[in-house]
């Protein structure tokens, strides 16, 4: 491994530093003030230019993010808020906005998109005959149990800068699935790697849909960087693209009442099954890189928020199409699992200097 433009192995950071942590690491810490307060972070630092912070009780979600001191996890005005001031039914279903930043948020376990009402006879229980969701379920606001975290050095000479934790989404008479993560990045690497498992550990089949909503922000985020897609087929725009005409590739400064630019596309996968879309900056010389396997997510959703004070871009590979679960039931195309049924996902964020 490289660090600081020299070669390392495990012996040689012996000999220089009696603590792995002068090379890099992973810390935990407690956020302390503000609405961010009492959230437990873990610090990751990779000593080749990757730092990013995991949301412990954020579902494990991606935080703030920097390469070489520059941020590209998009940081909004909510700040990391805490998940005990949010209220899942607030603001007709939209309150999701009001705890939205940093470079992941997940949207899940068995609701994604814009909220509905949909039958839950499933669970066998006559006063609830229904669920309502909000906008993107509601995981991203459930603390994990943290499981471990740390540096391992493996028998290839890598040290692996990881932690896991476990999500669980339960009622009862209603659903309980269990998302499973762990997250990893390699001391002197640029890379971060992202295993999820998502069980159905309830005895009733039960509705999955999963969704990551990734988002880079500014200094990565500015006027000229590129968004850079595979070969596609664009399959639905919102009406606002039409409406205001700005690029979905060339990317403007923060732009005065814009109004979100979305689109689903078709990405025309690699040989191995895998699709890597990415924001380029050629001023800064850094691109930024999210590669997913397109046969557990099948649909593609990219999102433009250049309004001013708000200024991001979204990659959100989803396991659904943007129309939504009511939609999903009635064409067939909405995913039950099955008790004791498992789904697991691997996807991997990537920044690092263009060539």
């Amino acid at each position: 491994m490289k660090l600081y433009g020299r070669s390392h192995d495990r012996q040689s950071l012996a000999r220089h530093a009696g603590d792995l942590s002068a090379a890099g690491g992973v810390r935990s810490v407690v956020l302390d003030d503000g609405s961010e307060r009492g959230i437990r972070t873990l610090e990751f630092r990779t000593g080749g230019g990757l730092s990013f912070d995991v949301l412990v009780d954020r579902a494990m979600d991606l935080g703030g993010a920097e390469f070489e001191g520059r941020g590209f996890g998009w940081r909004s005005a909510t700040g990391f808020r805490h998940p005990g001031l949010h209220e899942y039914r607030d603001d007709d279903g939209l309150s999701m906005m009001r705890s939205f930043s940093g470079l992941l948020l997940t949207a899940g376990l068995d609701h994604t998109l814009f909220g509905a009402e949909v039958d839950a006879s499933q669970y066998r229980y006559p006063p609830r005959g229904t669920a309502v969701h909000a906008l993107h379920g509601r995981v991203a606001n459930l603390p994990a149990r943290l499981t471990g975290y740390g540096e391992r050095w493996q028998d290839d000479g890598r040290c692996v800068l990881w932690a896991e934790g476990e999500v669980r989404q339960a009622a009862i008479f209603g659903e309980h699935l269990r998302l499973t993560r762990r997250i990893e990045a390699d001391l002197g690497g640029s890379e971060i790697r992202l295993t999820d498992r998502v069980r159905n550990a309830g005895f009733d089949p039960t509705p999955h849909m999963y969704l990551y909503h990734v988002n880079v922000g500014w200094p990565f985020l500015d006027e000229g960087a590129r968004y850079e897609l595979p070969p596609h087929r664009t399959l639905w725009r919102s009406d606002s693209v039409a409406e205001q005409g700005v690029s979905h590739t060339a990317m403007p400064a923060p732009l005065p009442g814009f109004v979100e630019q979305v689109y689903e596309h078709e990405l025309k996968p690699d040989a191995a099954g895998l699709a890597r879309p990415r924001l380029v900056n050629e001023r800064l010389g850094v691109y930024f890189e999210l590669e997913f396997d397109t046969v557990r997510f099948p649909s593609f959703f990219q999102w433009l928020h250049l309004r001013e004070g708000a200024y991001a871009v979204g990659f959100e590979p989803s396991t659904h199409h943007v129309q939504g679960e009511a939609a999903a039931r009635e064409d067939g195309s909405m995913t039950f699992l099955a008790p004791g049924e498992e789904r697991e996902y691997t996807t991997a964020f990537r920044v690092g200097h263009l060539d």
